[in-house]
């Protein structure tokens, strides 16, 4: 693996970086994109049973917000309960944008690695091919060999590394996008269920 990064020359640093950088949002998201931790199945049933029982206050309003993102937003409208239903589905939409914005962290970045990669690839092909074309200077040397050599190295390696980089990026980053929607829409349908439960009009 050293032997390609010097072959590749310095153009493959930028790569290189990018990959840790990939790994780690990849890393984070699958850990913190959790069904379990951001919209637990069993979280709304629990809340309209504390509904019922009439055992809401800010303490559990506190601990439901700190379970979870949906709990976030399921504090929120249990915060303005005693408001008309326009305030709470405001409250509601206000703590999902938040919410929105946090399960879309890093996922920029992930999708500009994936984007930039192949550009830094076909920058060190650049590179690469003047240092192949300055070896015809002094044609017939040894030197000019060598030289010849490096720059078809640094094309090949770097545009190889830049793909290499970019394909697992962008499809990380499409399964994550997905994902984000699909629990977007999860969370906003059982919020407009517990707004429903609060006003009697389902169980």
């Amino acid at each position: 693996m050293l032997e390609i990064i010097l072959a590749a020359g310095w153009p493959i640093y930028p790569l290189i970086f990018a990959s840790v950088l990939a790994i780690a949002i990849i890393v984070e998201r699958f850990w913190s994109l959790r069904a379990e931790v951001i919209a637990p199945s069993g979280l709304l049933d629990e809340v309209k049973k504390w509904i019922a029982s009439g055992s809401i206050d800010k303490q559990t309003c506190e601990k439901l917000q700190s379970i979870s993102l949906s709990g976030e937003i399921f504090a929120s409208a249990l915060n303005n309960a005693s408001f008309s239903r326009e305030v709470i589905r405001e409250s509601i939409e206000e703590s999902g944008r938040a919410v929105a914005h946090k399960l879309e962290k890093n996922l920029t970045t992930l999708g500009t690695i994936a984007t930039v990669s192949p550009l830094l690839g076909l920058l060190g092909t650049v590179i690469g091919m003047v240092e192949l074309f300055g070896a015809f200077n002094a044609a017939g040397s040894g030197h000019d060999v060598a030289q010849f050599a490096k720059g078809i190295s640094v094309a090949l390696y770097n545009t190889a590394a830049g793909i290499v980089v970019a394909v697992p990026a962008m499809i990380c980053y499409r399964y994550f996008r997905g994902k984000v929607d699909g629990l977007i829409v999860e969370i906003e349908q059982q919020a407009v269920a517990l707004v429903e439960f609060m006003h009697g009009e389902r169980k």
